[in-house]
């Protein structure tokens, strides 16, 4: 497949921000509806990359894992105190 079509092409952002990319760059990707890009800034422009689409949760060495992302504002205290809280009732038959 030729990549260099596309070479200098030019997209215009819209009012609210929004980009079209033509769809032999979405084709190419597999790009479609509600497909995740990454936006990194850099000192010379822009990188637009897909997001690697996986499981939010793995099991590593037996123990389950989440890799996703964790909401803004998330207490990790909180809840590792109440799984602690949990284990011990049930460890104590309570």
């Amino acid at each position: 497949m030729a990549y260099g079509i596309l070479d200098g092409m030019t997209i215009k952002i819209d009012k609210a921000g929004r980009i079209v990319l033509p769809k032999p760059v979405r084709e190419r990707f597999h790009l479609r509806e509600g497909s995740e890009l990454e936006l990194e800034e850099r000192s010379d422009g822009l990188t637009l990359r897909p997001v690697e689409q996986r499981t939010s949760m793995v099991q590593e060495k037996g123990i389950w894992v989440h890799l996703g992302k964790v909401p803004r504002g998330f207490d990790w205290g909180s809840v590792v105190e109440a799984i602690r809280d949990e284990r011990i009732k049930d460890a104590s038959g309570i």
